[in-house]
């Protein structure tokens, strides 16, 4: 399993995720998580979204079976917003709401 995966957005930027262990629980600090499988080198996204409180990641992604979570600490609202919209507008049928 890969400790990294790096995604692009629509705009073209890049933005690097760490594999969330399955038994660990992250802080409850604000940032973007996504829903991954690394296949041969490969990575298929199947959701992304941004949260002000990554402990609560788990059931956000409660109904996308057999991926990884990666998640990215991003405590500027201001920016975690703008980086969901990028990865969203990449992914738009993938993406999960923005939660408070």
């Amino acid at each position: 399993m890969q400790e990294f995966v790096d995604l692009t957005g629509a705009s073209g930027a890049s933005y690097r995720f760490r594999l969330l262990a399955p038994t660990a629980t992250p802080s409850r600090m604000g940032g973007n998580y996504a829903a991954v499988q690394v296949r041969g080198g490969g990575v298929r996204v199947l959701g992304v979204g941004a949260t002000n409180d990554l402990s609560q990641v788990r059931e956000a992604l409660a109904g996308v079976r057999g991926a990884s979570i990666y998640i990215r600490l991003n405590v500027s609202r201001q920016e975690r917003e703008a980086e969901h919209e990028d990865l969203a507008a990449r992914y738009p049928e993938l993406a999960v709401s923005a939660a408070d």
